[in-house]
């Protein structure tokens, strides 16, 4: 569940209403920027399961210190960019594991981004990529998977993309851009309902707006889930 939302009062309100009801709820760019690593500290203590997504990308030296302190807010899974490269990713992977040992902390899932599910061939040409995304998808899937990532982040229409890059069950895939049946996709360009995700082979999914903007959040969830049940 994205905690999408402009302040930690509106979070709380959220988690409120659907505590119990979603696996873990994820903290974004939005939320951390106006409360900061102590609403996340407050959400792991309580025992929550944060997904933080701050889609950490810089140089390897920066990327791995900043993932290091994810890990000691107590997040259950962070990401960064798979763009970042295989040093990046590797020294991110290393320090984490380190410092999760000698520290004794649970570890957390260290997650890559692939092509973001508001990008399309045409935002891929701008920034110099050519080709089909689910191509770009997969080349950053194996490159995770080599460089000891537990998953990636795609685009429910890449699953099957990923499976076949990485063949190993263990390798996860994270999915944003669920929406209802009937819903509108909003910014976001490669999406699809919960059915299709999870028939596809996602291992988690992401919902936010069509949950967090509706007048009754947890009809809106129920009705997310329900459409998955009908045909199962």
């Amino acid at each position: 569940m994205a905690l999408d939302v402009a302040t930690a009062a509106e979070a709380r309100e959220i988690l409120r209403e659907l505590w119990g009801r979603a696996g873990a709820f994820k903290i974004g760019l939005q939320l951390f920027a106006a409360a900061g690593p102590d609403l996340v500290r407050e959400f792991t203590e309580s025992g929550l399961k944060v997904f933080l997504d701050l889609k950490f990308h810089d140089i390897p030296n920066t990327v791995a210190k900043a993932s290091v302190e994810a890990a000691r807010l107590g997040v259950w899974m962070f990401n960064i960019h798979a763009f970042g490269g295989s040093e990046m990713m590797r020294q991110t992977v290393k320090e984490v594991g380190e410092v999760c040992e000698r520290e004794k902390m649970d570890k957390p899932l260290i997650i890559g981004v692939t092509v973001l599910t508001s990008a399309n061939r045409e935002t891929m040409a701008e920034i110099g990529l050519s080709g089909e995304v689910e191509t770009q998808v997969a080349k950053l899937a194996r490159l995770a998977a080599n460089c000891g990532l537990d998953g990636v982040v795609a685009s429910p229409k890449e699953v099957g993309a990923v499976r076949n890059a990485v063949p190993d069950a263990n390798f996860l895939t994270i999915t944003p851009g669920i929406r209802s049946n009937r819903a509108t996709a909003d910014d976001q360009k490669r999406v699809t309902n919960l059915r299709e995700a999870i028939e596809g082979g996602s291992d988690y999914v992401v919902i936010g707006r069509p949950i967090t903007q509706a007048n009754d959040r947890l009809a809106a969830l129920e009705k997310i889930v329900s459409e998955f049940e009908e045909v199962n």
